[in-house]
């Protein structure tokens, strides 16, 4: 329990939760430390479903180890960048602690990506292996980096090997088409020839404080993405701090539904961290579809359900909903992009536990605030400060003036959680990190007990379903068009993912060219997460500030107005 003095700096210790120190320890260790220990306490434990094949820890715990050889002998040392281009699946938990315990860094891609994404990212971080499906869609993008970038081997992995049986035989019969099939040697390494012995594997030594774990890219508020380096005590303490928050939990006993993708950050910590801390089993799905995540409640029995409003608006307004036992969810944490109040309020109604709302950035690992599982939780509100961590609301004019209670501000954070700085941008850390804390391009308030509000944003990213969208990046694709003479992307209102990206087009004067076929060409530039779901074509010149630079707010303004006269 948390001692409060009298004369407490922070005000929401008078108002932290009971059975939450807000002063503990946080352990500083490698972390491929979380899987060694979880497979010492819990060997014989589930630790992994996947559409029904079943992983126990001790089985978990071999195959990071032959991973963690394999990849050594790959040359991955201390250090060594390794990419990840995988959905939800065994395969993920397996390389993700098996890089770090060869002592690499994991660099999260999102399987969404475009080639060209991908590539940008590879160029970036410099990595040197990646580790992806055999399935054309993902495959095919990374091979085409092969002699652009500095790749120079891919771990390819069966999707029939995690398929529980028969699907593993149905599997290469009915999505022949779909598989790719790469020849083994130098270039390529199945999974099976990666795992095939843990001889040789070699103990790296990791300094936690300072020892990059994990290049977590975003583009934060610039629209720019930069991996934001997360250091192993980064992601401990977060781990930590969610395990302290979700008090309830049992160790050992929990069950975790995993629909959100591991690559999010979110669901790094949310889900993966906090499932090996606690023991736990992960039941995973490859992607969300609200049907199969409402069977798979009724089959599974879930206990702990982390996701973003989407996901949680999606199952209360599924048809058949009401047909489908969901009681067994205890605890529910909503993240990745603002919970509306009637969803939170709906959800538990239906389910009859408490949906929580948090809030955090790839930056700090991610969590940072959490409403209280037990205790006052304010609808708006994306609660207190996890154990350790120090918000506070600075002023927008001098970026270094601590405001008091009520007065908005750019919200910015303290913490053990709080990355190291920006992968190669040392102006863009620095930037950051002004004053020794983090600024998050986020303009808030915090009220007298503690709580903070989010009310805008100082940038124009867009949340669609938990994903950030940078507005620029689909300019720049639709800029390519040869018939494009002025375009704005910006997000708008959208009940179902929160926001959406519409478009704005003025064509030049002699072009024409349809909805669709500006969207065919789209496809080839934007993942499916960016692509615009508005399209307005306008015959006059678009919206631009006084000295001539196209203005996204002036198209939001006409954009509210004209929303704002229909009928």
């Amino acid at each position: 329990m948390t001692v409060v003095p009298a004369d407490a700096p922070y005000p929401w210790l008078h108002h932290y939760p009971h059975k939450v120190d807000y002063n503990a320890a946080l352990p500083a260790f490698p972390l491929h430390s979380l899987m060694e220990s979880a497979v010492a306490l819990y060997p014989d434990n589930p630790a992994f479903d996947f559409l029904g094949k079943r992983y126990k820890y001790r089985q978990i715990g071999d195959l990071v180890d032959r991973a963690a050889a394999g990849f050594q002998r790959l040359g991955v040392t201390r250090g060594s960048r390794v990419g990840l281009v995988l959905p939800n699946s065994p395969y993920y938990l397996i390389a993700f602690f098996a890089v770090l315990k060869a002592g690499g860094m994991v660099v999260n891609f999102n399987p969404l990506y475009t080639e060209r994404e991908v590539a940008a990212q590879m160029n970036d971080s410099g990595a040197t292996v990646m580790v992806t499906l055999d399935v054309k869609a993902l495959y095919d993008k990374i091979a085409g980096s092969m002699g652009k970038t500095k790749l120079q081997t891919i771990v390819v992995c069966p999707m029939a090997g995690i398929l529980p049986f028969p699907k593993n035989l149905m599997y290469p019969v009915v999505k022949r088409r779909d598989i790719a099939h790469a020849r083994a040697g130098v270039r390529h390494v199945t999974f099976e020839a990666l795992t095939s012995s843990a001889d040789g594997l070699k103990p790296v030594e990791v300094d936690p404080a300072t020892d990059v774990a994990l290049l977590q890219y975003t583009g934060g508020t610039t629209g720019v993405p930069k991996g934001a380096m997360l250091t192993h005590a980064n992601v401990c303490a977060n781990a930590e701090q969610a395990s302290l928050w979700l008090h309830t939990g049992e160790p050992g006993k929990e069950r975790v539904l995993a629909v959100i993708p591991f690559f999010h950050v979110f669901a790094m910590t949310a889900a993966l961290m906090f499932s090996v801390r606690m023991g736990a089993e992960l039941i995973a799905l490859p992607r969300f579809e609200t049907g199969q995540v409402l069977k798979t409640i009724r089959r599974r029995k879930p206990t702990i359900f982390p996701a973003v409003p989407t996901i949680y608006n999606a199952i209360i307004n599924h048809p058949d909903q009401a047909d489908y036992d969901l009681s067994s969810i205890k605890l529910c944490i909503s993240g990745g992009a603002p919970l509306p109040v009637e969803v939170k309020e709906t959800f538990e109604k239906v389910t009859g536990c408490h949906l929580v709302e948090g809030y955090g950035l790839s930056e700090t690992s991610p969590i940072a605030t959490v409403n209280p599982v037990a205790g006052l939780q304010k609808p708006g509100s994306i609660g207190l400060p996890v154990p350790q961590t120090v918000i506070e609301i600075v002023s927008l004019e001098d970026r270094t003036t601590v405001l008091p209670t009520r007065e908005k501000g750019e919200i910015c954070i303290r913490g053990p959680q709080v990355m190291a700085g920006y992968w190669n941008q040392p102006e863009e850390t620095a930037a950051a990190m002004e004053g020794g804390r983090f600024h998050t391009g986020d303009v808030g308030y915090m009220d007298e007990d503690g709580y903070t509000f989010i009310v805008d944003r100082l940038k124009d990213i867009v949340i669609a379903g938990g994903f950030k969208i940078y507005p620029r990046i689909v300019e720049e694709a639709v800029f390519q068009h040869p018939a494009v003479e002025e375009c704005i992307a910006a997000g708008v209102p959208d009940g179902y993912r929160g926001q959406t990206i519409k478009l704005w087009v003025k064509l030049k004067d002699d072009k024409a060219v349809t909805e669709a076929e500006l969207k065919t060409f789209l496809a080839q530039h934007l993942s499916a997460i960016e692509m615009p779901k508005q399209i307005e074509f306008r015959t006059t010149p678009l919206p631009k500030t006084l000295i001539g630079k196209l203005s996204r707010k002036a198209i939001l303004d006409e954009e509210a107005a004209t929303k704002q006269g229909s009928p």
